[in-house]
Order: C-alpha cells, then structure tokens, then sequence
C-alpha cells in the first residue's frame, strides 16, 4: 500500500492553496496506478476539506482503491469496479 502524508503538503506549519496547488501539480500520479493508497492527514494542524477533495480526484484517475487513516483503522473512500 502506499501512503501520501498531508505532513507533506504543510508550508509554515498549515496548508495554503496556492503552495498545496504547486505540490498537487507537480506530483507524478502515475506512481499510483493500479495501487491501494491510504491518505494519512495531519495529527497538529487542520486539513481543508478542499485538500482532501483535490487529492482524491487525482488518486481516483489512477489508483485502485483509496483508504484515510491509519493503516489498521483505515476508511475505504474509493474503490475502482473492475
């Protein structure tokens, strides 16, 4: 399973638009095809729900199946019928 971690996406301790726009931009999601892939979100400071919406809309054109959480706890949000 691979992970994408929100930590990532952080510029001066909090995600900006414009910041986190450029990252999503520059992100091959290729790497993602055909994969599981659990988004793990940040424990300190506060995600935007339009992060997350931006994130699963590009996984979603790629990856298999998409889970939030931690791995043993994990929350199916995405699954590609076959």
């Amino acid at each position: 399973m691979e992970t994408i971690l929100l930590d990532d996406f952080l510029d001066n301790g909090i995600i900006r638009e414009k910041s986190f726009r450029e990252k999503i931009g520059s992100m091959d999601f290729n790497l993602f095809n055909k994969k599981k892939v659990i988004i793990k979100g940040c424990a300190g400071v506060p995600v935007p729900t339009w992060a997350y919406l931006i994130i699963v809309a590009n996984l979603a054109q790629v990856a298999d199946k998409i889970y939030f959480g931690e791995p043993r706890h994990a929350v199916k949000i995405f699954n590609r019928d076959k």
